[in-house]
């Protein structure tokens, strides 16, 4: 669909692998929220199902002090060869916008790929005062969501080497 006007874009992607056995670790890891397993982040619940009207939240320890944040999931995107789900935040968070999960097995060259979509823009005025600070946050969070999901497919995957080629666009 179309973005919304007047919030920040953010599209990060990865390449994790090839073929049907990487798809599958990749769902699983996505079902399991291991994009979330990154020391400075924690989802409680946090083994939440993934189904439409799922609230989560997100604790993030940052600056020297934590956040919560609440989301919920909005959409869930289950087909033979693409997974994922958006969640929306919710009236507490600091931020308003949406972030999309997915993971896709594109057949034109065997290829699986984690795909990171998110709109958002400050919410509260506090936000908008460390918004340098959020955005900082943001594109780390890509990162290491990125990277976590790397280290979780290869963890299920036998004898297979890390090999990232990492794409940015928006």
């Amino acid at each position: 669909g179309t973005l919304p006007r007047g919030y920040n874009i953010d599209q990060n992607r990865e390449r994790l692998g090839k073929g049907g056995q990487t798809f599958y670790e990749a769902t699983a890891s996505l079902r399991a929220w291991q994009m979330f397993k990154l020391g400075w982040v924690e989802l409680f619940p946090p083994n939440v199902q993934i189904d439409v009207g799922a609230t989560v939240a997100v604790l993030v320890h940052h600056f020297g002090f934590w956040s919560l944040n609440a989301c919920r999931v909005v959409y869930v995107i289950e087909e033979d060869r693409r997974f994922g789900f958006a969640y929306g935040t919710l009236e507490d968070h600091a931020e308003q916008g949406e972030e999309r999960f997915l993971v896709e097995w594109l057949p034109e060259d065997d290829s699986v790929r984690y795909n990171i979509l998110a709109f958002s823009r400050p919410k509260k005025w506090q936000a908008r005062v460390v918004r340098p600070m959020s955005r900082m946050l943001q594109r780390k969070f890509a990162r290491d969501s990125i990277g976590a999901m790397m280290q979780a497919v290869h963890r299920g995957l036998p004898n297979k080497p890390l090999q990232p080629t990492a794409e940015k666009g928006g």
